[in-house]
């Protein structure tokens, strides 16, 4: 009876702080595992500053949004060359959603429409990596 009444708090809280527009919503978003949303940006331009801006323009766009639980994004340490090392990119996204609810709210946030709109000309390639996380 605890747990049931703990879920429900839960869920109260979710629709309270406006995370959420529906009951459903706010349920999914207290049960699930993490979301981990990895990106990797291989860019037309390779330089210094065209990676700035895209690591700039990221933590503009894609910071902060409902159930996000972590983020970083940076350029790649081109020092790292191990035989296991994959190279194939320029700067690296990483996403960690507090479960997969989250992260489908955000494929659809405004912000996050607009960062692909402001940057999409400037990458030659894009592999997404979506994992779940316990």
């Amino acid at each position: 009876m605890r747990m049931k009444r703990i879920a429900v708090a839960g869920i109260a809280l979710a629709l309270a702080v406006g995370a959420y527009t529906t009951a459903r919503e706010a349920k999914e978003a207290v049960k699930g595992p993490a979301l981990v949303h990895n990106v990797f940006f291989s860019l037309k331009d390779t330089s210094a500053e065209s990676k700035k801006k895209l690591i700039a323009s990221c933590k503009k766009h894609l910071t902060k949004h409902p159930g996000e639980v972590y983020f970083a994004a940076g350029p790649l340490v081109p020092d790292l060359k191990r035989p296991v090392n994959d190279v194939d990119f320029d700067v690296c996204l990483t996403i960690v959603f507090e479960n997969r609810a989250a992260h489908d709210k955000y494929q659809d946030a405004k912000r996050h429409l607009a960062f692909i709109d402001e940057n999409k000309e400037s990458w030659k390639k894009v592999r997404v990596f979506d994992s779940s996380a316990e």
